[in-house]
């Protein structure tokens, strides 16, 4: 193989001779430049083709076999696949944590609707809700089903946990709508005059603030709409309480609609469960829980974070209100 030229030959004095003469490039030189070439291409698609993985390689990966893969994308879209141009699956590397996460949430009992739109909304965007992190980050703790009505007692139960106990922590409640905070307003007012800090969360709307009470507003797509979360953190009292709205409860009555919660006395889920609340406070501009994520919350937390009786206390408080709330 020979490429070719016409090269100008310049004389010292800068003019052309107008003469010219075929230049052979040396055949080694040629077959190097191919060769790297080569194996650019070949890099890159070996590059490219480690990034996909085939429905068999998927299954190996998560343990979730090939045929219920395809049960689950033909009902739920997921996992979503590309299809090559002779019509074979192909996944994203990304799609074998979703997928883990997606078997991790059916093991702690939740339908297989609710286990993939949580692991998805965890993996599409940053942490912007308490629930699927806590859930994702935190296996071991097992997650229910609970009713309105129920879950207002936990609620109530923590708070009068908090009230009682004197422990100057870090609170914050996320209420969906504003509405559902006005009832509320005099319980967290009395427990931000004693907090260390006080947040609460809720769709955009109208709330009167406090120096001692933070109100931070939504947007109507935030996950954390979706949420019902009362956290406190401190030395003294580590509770958290995530609940997640399961979705299509349109017609039901308020107080019977359901949610899938956790509730924790570990301080290290009690502290992620008030990092992703400051998270998401200083992402709507609040620089206090900015400060928060830098200082008090920035460190482990305490190992101890409740006495022995909490758990057996807020059982009792939470069971009295739901009685009284049957009655």
């Amino acid at each position: 193989m020979v490429l070719s030229s016409r090269l100008l030959v310049v004389r010292p004095g800068g003019r052309s001779s107008g003469a010219v003469r075929p230049h052979r490039c040396p055949t080694s030189l040629i077959f190097n430049i191919l060769s790297r070439l080569y194996s650019s291409i070949m890099d890159a698609s070996s590059r490219i083709a480690q990034e996909w993985l085939t429905i068999g390689e998927l299954a190996e990966a998560t343990g979730v076999a090939a045929a219920t893969l395809r049960a689950w994308e033909a009902r739920h879209d997921f996992p979503r696949a590309q299809r090559t141009p002779r019509g074979h699956r192909r996944y994203a590397r990304a799609e074998i944590e979703v997928v883990r996460d997606v078997v991790r949430l059916r093991e702690d009992g939740l339908q297989l609707e609710n286990a993939v739109a949580l692991a998805q909304e965890a993996r599409t965007q940053p942490p912007a809700a308490v629930y699927p992190e806590i859930v994702r980050r935190h296996p071991a703790e097992r997650t229910q089903q609970l009713r309105k009505l129920s879950l207002l007692g936990l609620s109530w139960a923590i708070e009068d946990e908090v009230a009682a106990s004197g422990a100057q922590g870090h609170l914050f409640g996320a209420f969906q709508q504003w509405r559902n905070f006005a009832s509320a307003r005099a319980r967290w007012d009395e427990l931000a005059r004693t907090a260390r800090s006080t947040h609460v969360f809720a769709l955009d709307g109208e709330v009167a603030t406090s120096d001692a009470l933070h109100a931070v507003h939504l947007e109507p797509d935030a996950p954390m709409v979706r949420e019902w979360t009362v956290v406190h953190d401190s030395p003294e009292l580590a509770v958290a309480l995530a609940a997640w709205e399961l979705p299509g409860q349109s017609g039901l009555p308020d107080r019977e609609r359901v949610f899938e919660s956790v509730w924790t006395l570990d301080p290290a889920a009690v502290r992620d469960a008030a990092r992703l609340c400051a998270s998401v406070a200083a992402g709507r501009g609040d620089t206090d829980a900015r400060d928060l994520l830098q200082g008090a919350l920035a460190g482990s937390p305490s190992p101890s974070g409740a006495s022995p009786g909490t758990a057996t206390r807020l059982a009792q408080r939470a069971l009295a209100y739901v009685e009284a709330g049957h009655r």
